[in-house]
């Protein structure tokens, strides 16, 4: 693990805080009728993904919890991957957008599931 003191450091976190800060400027253009569905369900699993990334790093001092808030940010990012499909099929978000961000998500947990794999890297000893 390189020397990082604060989750805020981890590329992973700030590709997930990237990602969640352009969904929720594109998603303000979503139409009134999505505010309590769409747009809230993309907007909650892209924050949910940071918030679990934070929660997994405090936990560094047990593997099994690390791991398991590595895993609660994955499946956000894969939930965060369904509505932004849902968005491109609706017409909500241009094409090229999607595409850009459904590949990051995948970056993401791809670097999660790293992490995941080698806990050992991660937690405090």
């Amino acid at each position: 693990m390189p020397n990082i003191r604060d989750f805020r450091e981890l590329e992973v976190y700030k590709l997930a805080t990237e990602s969640a800060i352009r969904i929720f400027e594109a998603s303000k253009g979503f139409p009134v009728e999505e505010k309590y569905s769409l747009l809230d369900q993309i907007r909650r699993s892209s924050r949910s993904v940071c918030a679990n990334i934070a929660e997994g790093w405090r936990k560094r001092r047990y593997p099994n919890a690390f791991v398991s808030k590595l895993s609660d940010a994955d499946a956000e990012s894969a939930e965060t991957q369904v509505w932004l499909e849902f968005a491109l099929k609706c017409g909500y978000l241009e094409p090229v957008l999607s595409k850009e961000l459904d590949s990051i998500y995948d970056r993401i947990m791809g670097k999660l599931v790293n992490m995941m794999a080698r806990p050992d890297q991660w937690v405090i000893k």
